[in-house]
């Protein structure tokens, strides 16, 4: 359609005359007849006094646009008419022109100083349009007009729909996948490079951006994602990014979900994942939440997905077939014997074969072989830190089965996953070691692991984790404790009591450590064992 009719047809232009007198501001008149208002703009290119191309017409301050059929003119000579409102068509000059100036109406043109203003007046007003997409699904579809050159020339689909070796002949393009307000959101940055989304229409506009080719409108929605990521929605954006392969996107939900994954695991979203990302979630080793807690969420995940997708009843049965490889994921062993006998044992969603296996790896020494993956979680992969406390290392440091223990603080918040601890002077051995870490003041033993670790004979030190990070508070005591089983090894010596650790990425940590009454095996600031704290902050 011409600028012309999308003004005449537009809302506050109402419907122009077939017969009307006009009336000009220099007092010559005109008349022109006209069956429709196409014709009645070729037929008759009428001419207005620019002065008049203001917020006011003569004396009585009428607006401005064409002329009704019934003009007057007042005492001093000038017109008083009445006018059908075309302000898309006109801006007020920074200055008023010449009193006797005149213009053709319908030269936008001239009022627009740069390609951008005339994009934009392009897209406002529908001008000059030469291809129609009906979009969205039927009854809520909408016509969408727009220009065939300037969504060729912003994404290469629309380029090879028009313009390639099967280019389309159709007017009217059908587009029933794509909503209505994220082709608004597609057409508008391809005429203007503005970018105008929100919450509620991010996700579709990246999916219409995608589908034309429009990466300059994919990073913006990206952008505007990761600016909106939470806990309350990562598990939903992990899915959507998923979906949409914005490998960047999901990291970063996967980042904010390892960071926060109790919050995370009671939003809403969770229960609407896709068995593939929930399986994604459960091979971390990265998950800040304790076993039991995740077997909870991961049932609860069960029996929605048994009602939502198959209808089902979420019986026992059902919600073991349903979660299938997922179940495999789900690290039992890192539970404690208490936590899994109130929890997995009593479910019903375990075999018996199953339960009895577990029980026999929490109550028998050495362990068994267990189909059940009994690797730790433990921190953000490589973004773990590491403070040591000696300065020398030194031989020989026995074990009767006392245990290690070293008084700590730290002056913020940081998550504890695991010590550093020496191995045997006499070659490659295997040690078997419980590690905890105790709460100061009420005796609490905030984090536990009973595991075995491999030494080659060297001083290198040997890492032991926690089943899950520790939350250690800032300005708060905690003792660290570390029991071995096995031959005499290294320890260290000229300890240092007040250790700051820095970092890039996260900044200075500073430990202080203290003497551990009680029994202790001999390890003190001085000397010992545990010489090193495995973290994140």
């Amino acid at each position: 359609s011409s600028p012309l009719n999308a003004v005449v047809n537009s809302p506050s232009s109402g419907t122009m005359p077939t017969s009307s007198q006009f009336y000009f501001h220099n007092n010559k008149q005109e008349n022109v007849t006209s069956s429709t208002a196409a014709d009645f703009f070729v037929n008759f290119p009428a001419l207005i006094c620019s002065g008049c191309m203001g917020l006011s017409f003569g004396s009585s301050g009428k607006q401005i646009g064409f002329c009704k059929d019934k003009s007057t003119k007042t005492a001093n000579g000038e017109c008083e008419t009445d006018f059908l409102a075309i302000e898309k068509n006109f801006f007020p000059f920074p200055s008023p022109p010449p009193q006797n100036q005149v213009q053709l109406v319908y030269n936008w043109q001239a009022t627009k100083m740069s390609v951008n203003e005339r994009l934009a007046y392009l897209y406002n007003t529908g001008a000059m349009t030469d291809i129609q997409f009906k979009v969205g699904k039927p009854p809520a579809h909408q016509i969408i007009s727009a220009h065939k050159f300037i969504l060729s020339i912003g994404s290469a689909v629309f380029d090879a729909l028009f313009n390639g070796h099967l280019a389309t002949s159709e007017t009217l393009i059908e587009i029933p996948d794509v909503e209505t307000a994220a082709f608004s959101a597609l057409m508008r940055f391809l005429y203007t490079d503005e970018v105008k989304i929100g919450p509620e229409t991010v996700m579709t506009t990246l999916y219409t951006a995608k589908k034309y080719a429009v990466p300059a409108l994919e990073r913006a929605c990206v952008d505007f994602l990761k600016h909106d990521l939470s806990p309350d929605n990562a598990f939903m954006l992990l899915t959507q990014a998923r979906l949409f392969d914005e490998p960047q996107l999901a990291a970063l939900c996967l980042e904010m979900i390892d960071k926060n994954t109790t919050e995370s695991l009671a939003a809403d979203g969770f229960t609407d994942i896709d068995l593939d990302t929930l399986c994604a979630v459960l091979e971390r080793d990265t998950l800040g939440i304790r076993e039991c807690k995740l077997f909870s969420a991961v049932c609860r995940w069960a029996e929605a997905e048994c009602l939502r997708e198959n209808h089902i009843p979420p019986t026992n049965e059902n919600q073991r077939h349903i979660l299938s490889r997922a179940l495999r994921l789900i690290r039992f062993p890192l539970m404690t014997v208490e936590e899994f006998a109130m929890g997995p044992a009593q479910s019903g969603i375990l075999e018996d074969r199953e339960v009895v296996e577990l029980f026999l790896y929490f109550t028998v020494n050495p362990k068994p072989s267990i189909s059940f993956l009994d690797v730790p979680r433990c921190c953000l992969t490589g973004k773990e830190q590491v403070v040591s406390r000696f300065c020398q290392i030194e031989s020989r440091w026995g074990y009767s089965g006392t245990s290690d223990r070293i008084r700590f603080m730290v002056n913020r918040r940081i998550f504890i996953v695991g010590f550093g601890l020496y191995g045997s002077i006499h070659g490659p051995t295997e040690y078997v070691v419980n590690i905890q870490i105790i709460h100061m003041d009420s005796t609490k033993v905030m984090g536990s692991n009973d595991p075995t670790f491999q030494c080659d004979g060297t001083t290198s030190t040997f890492r032991v984790m926690f089943k899950e990070p520790v939350e250690i508070l800032p300005n708060t005591s905690y003792i660290a404790c570390a029991t071995l089983k096995g031959p005499d090894s290294y320890y260290g010596s000229k300890g240092l009591r007040k250790v700051t650790h820095e970092s890039v990425s996260s900044g200075k940590v500073t430990f202080q450590f203290t003497y551990a009454a009680g029994n202790n095996n001999g390890t003190s600031v001085e000397d010992g064992q545990i010489p090193e704290i495995i973290f994140y902050t």
